[in-house]
């Protein structure tokens, strides 16, 4: 039997759930959505935030198993998750009825933001920057390498994350304007096993081993940028300066 993605077993759950509404009592605790929403509506509601979160119904409402809607306490407010949508809603309602609204001319048709703009399947809103980032400083380097390579293979196709070239390339400018540096080299050198290609990771890597006081390393990242763009003039004089010293 082939595996099912998660993305099919949640359509599945959702669809599933549906379909028991009609043997669920009226909603009760409506704090941020109108009393009189019809139940197809509210239900419609909930499955957009399950797919921009990619979390189930028990990520914010209390009781059941999982998987229908069978024993769920929609009214609870036992868990915070439900109080912290309520507030993210009203977030969204401002910027998009506020914020964006005060842009002087703004797009046709105007642009807004909705849940999934920013989580895009996380149920904590975080970059991959961010995720690396903890990751270093919680369990070293290596486990950052691996745990990059792993959402690459894993989320690639969901656009959880942003695996373009520059993506990596300002997190190895911010690890390295935060004093660290072996941290800031091995995501360029991990980002260059992608885009082999890139003078300009090369030419971020010589700043960052020259700072570190490895002429070596650096000169032959820079042999390597000329290599990939011979026509830059700024970079061959560099090399020059320093094979002179």
């Amino acid at each position: 039997m082939s595996k099912r993605s998660p993305a099919v077993v949640l359509s599945i759950v959702l669809v599933t759930a549906a379909a028991q509404a009609q043997n669920r009592p009226k909603p009760e605790n409506l704090q941020y959505f109108p009393q009189d929403i019809g139940e197809q509506a509210l239900i419609q509601r909930m499955r957009e935030f399950s797919f921009a979160l990619g979390v189930r119904c028990q990520y914010c409402h209390t009781g059941g198993d999982g998987i229908s809607f069978e024993g769920v306490v929609f009214k609870s407010d036992d868990k915070p998750a439900k109080r912290k949508a309520r507030a993210m809603l009203r977030m969204v309602d401002d910027i998009n009825g506020k914020l964006l609204a005060a842009i002087p001319d703004r797009a046709s048709p105007a642009v807004k933001v909705d849940c999934v703009t920013c989580h895009h399947g996380l149920p904590l809103p975080k970059t991959l920057a961010t995720v690396l980032t903890e990751k270093i400083d919680k369990d070293g380097i290596d486990a950052a390498v691996a745990e990059y390579k792993r959402l690459r293979a894993s989320t690639m196709e969901s656009g959880t994350f942003n695996f373009a070239q520059w993506s990596m390339n300002e997190l190895g400018r911010a690890l390295g304007e935060a004093g660290k540096r072996d941290a800031a080299i091995a995501m360029l050198r991990l980002n260059a096993e992608y885009y082999p290609k890139s003078a300009a990771i090369d030419l971020q890597l010589v700043d960052l081993y020259l700072a570190k006081g490895d002429k070596e390393n650096a000169i032959e990242r820079l042999t390597q940028a000329i290599a990939k763009e011979p026509n830059n003039e700024a970079a061959k004089r560099r090399l020059e300066e320093l094979t002179k010293r």
